[in-house]
């Protein structure tokens, strides 16, 4: 089975998580960072990362994939595929050429 990656952050790439995780392998979720909202400005995670604990899926949050640590990370869970929704943030070179 195929190692797949995850990458998105909003409500509307949800079910395309729910729908991988339950025919394929999903090694890891990435997501945007939890970011303040509502009263009191109070943290509040991007729905993928609520749906991805639910599932029991290893999950990161980079502020940037241009970070070192985050090709890193990207590179240790040895993906053979990207699925990408809606993630709100540019995929540098260095991610493309991965799988």
């Amino acid at each position: 089975m195929a190692h797949i990656v995850f990458m998105g952050s909003p409500d509307f790439a949800v079910p395309s998580l729910e729908a991988l995780a339950r025919a394929h392998r999903v090694v890891g979720v990435v997501t945007q960072p939890d970011r303040p909202a509502g009263r009191g400005s109070r943290l509040r995670p991007p729905p993928v990362k609520v749906a991805a604990q639910a599932l029991g899926l290893s999950v990161y949050q980079p502020k940037s994939l241009r970070n070192p640590d985050a090709l890193a990370q990207l590179k240790a869970w040895e993906p053979e595929v990207i699925v990408v929704a809606a993630f709100g943030q540019i995929l540098p070179p260095a991610v493309l050429e991965l799988p």
